[in-house]
């Protein structure tokens, strides 16, 4: 992948949201949209999206019984997403019915541990051993279930590459050095994921709110 950047597109507004990505187009490799979007703007705002011609990531991290995971899999089959997230925690036959379901091309990736969360937050639901152990027995079990690859933090990105050689890896929640990290609270930079070994690079904040969008992904871009 030439630029792993996608922007993470989260803007009520889809004349706002398309008039973004063509003014960061140049310096992006593809559009995520997850549940904000997806809510306000259903299937015909992704089209609108897709049409600017920008590989599309559909975060919509479908975490149900295998059966309606499949379902909701062949639903999305006319929008041709390049990657859509599962949640990994949903289990094997999840995950395997997942997959099986997916479109020829499409990749899919399990979201093992939300990096909006820390120990505190994993020791409130119940998970013992720390976040990079939950993070490393997930993406063992979603190199099982037949997935692509999985969606964590960089902090993780580097021992699950050495453990899944040919994995696919989404890294969220990055920050340019020096940025507000915001409520992520597990960050390291574009770059330092890349070298860690992510396919994918999710950005939001730092493009999308910067007072020029189009400087800021450039920016980004240059430390790749």
């Amino acid at each position: 992948m030439s630029n792993p950047v996608y922007l993470a597109l989260d803007v009520p507004q889809l004349d706002a949201a398309k008039a973004l990505v063509r003014k960061v187009a140049p310096h992006i490799g593809g559009v995520k949209l997850g549940l904000e979007f997806f809510c306000a703007h259903g299937m015909h705002g992704v089209h609108e999206i897709a049409h600017l011609g920008l590989p599309i990531f559909l975060d919509l991290k479908f975490h149900d019984i295998p059966n309606t995971v499949a379902g909701a899999m062949q639903a999305i089959h006319v929008l041709e997403p390049a990657i859509v997230t599962v949640h990994a925690s949903g289990g094997r036959a999840m995950m395997e019915d997942a997959k099986a379901a997916a479109g020829e091309n499409t990749r899919v990736v399990a979201v093992t541990m939300l990096t909006s969360l820390d120990q505190r937050d994993m020791e409130r639901t119940g998970i013992t051993g720390g976040a990079h152990d939950q993070v490393m027995r997930l993406a063992e079990l979603a190199e099982k279930s037949g997935l692509d690859g999985i969606v964590c933090s960089g902090k993780e990105v580097g021992a699950v590459h050495k453990q899944w050689k040919h994995g696919f890896f989404v890294v969220p929640g990055l920050r340019p050095k020096g940025g507000n990290s915001g409520d992520q609270k597990r960050v390291v930079t574009p770059r330092e994921a890349r070298d860690d070994g992510a396919g994918v690079l999710v950005i939001g904040r730092p493009i999308s709110k910067a007072d020029d969008p189009a400087e800021a992904a450039r920016a980004i871009e240059a430390t790749l």
